[in-house]
């Protein structure tokens, strides 16, 4: 299973791409999408858009994951972040990948073990679960391979725990077409 993560955001987007090899995660990509040259928020987003469903082209995820807007003191950036997930949400929806949100403190749990981690702590965890080195590389992409990292674990999680269809469907009734 190939999973692509992503970071959100209107100056830095990042992304990170792994593949969940029966209990494994393995690196496949990273990286951020730099905004910071753009001036006007449609052409940051349209940038976004297109970078989200070339990297789907590209690597041919299975799933998606990506973070929940979080809820901070400056209304006009939490809108800004909102408006980068809605336009990674929308590749992925146009590409008809299955769509997991995690908040930041789910994250953080799933991968260092608190839910109060810090950047650097989910920068050394990722790094020592990819067996990647990670100190060269911004927040925003280790932030999204740990996003992917957290969806992976939930399904490394189910895959030990459930071995029937209806335990499938009881884990993941989202998953459910009907």
């Amino acid at each position: 299973m190939i999973i692509l993560g992503v970071d959100p955001g209107t100056l830095f987007c990042g992304y990170g791409i792994i593949e969940l090899k029966k209990t494994t995660p393995l690196y496949i990509n990273s990286g951020v999408i730099n905004l910071t040259k753009e001036k006007e928020l449609p052409q940051k987003l349209k940038i976004i858009y297109d970078k989200i469903e070339e990297l789907i082209q590209d690597y041919s995820p299975n799933e998606f994951a990506i973070e929940t807007a979080f809820y901070g003191k400056n209304i006009q950036s939490a809108m800004k972040i909102g408006y980068a997930r809605g336009v990674a949400l929308l590749a992925a929806v146009h590409s008809d990948l299955h769509i997991t949100e995690y908040s930041p403190r789910e994250v953080k749990k799933a991968v260092v073990g608190t839910g109060a981690a810090s950047k650097e702590q989910i920068q050394y965890m990722v790094s020592s679960f990819l067996k990647i080195q990670t100190d060269k590389k911004k927040f925003d992409e280790t932030d999204a391979l740990a996003i992917a990292l957290c969806h992976a674990f939930r399904f490394k999680s189910v895959a030990q725990k459930n071995v029937s269809w209806k335990s499938f469907v009881e884990a993941f009734p989202e998953r459910i077409i009907g």
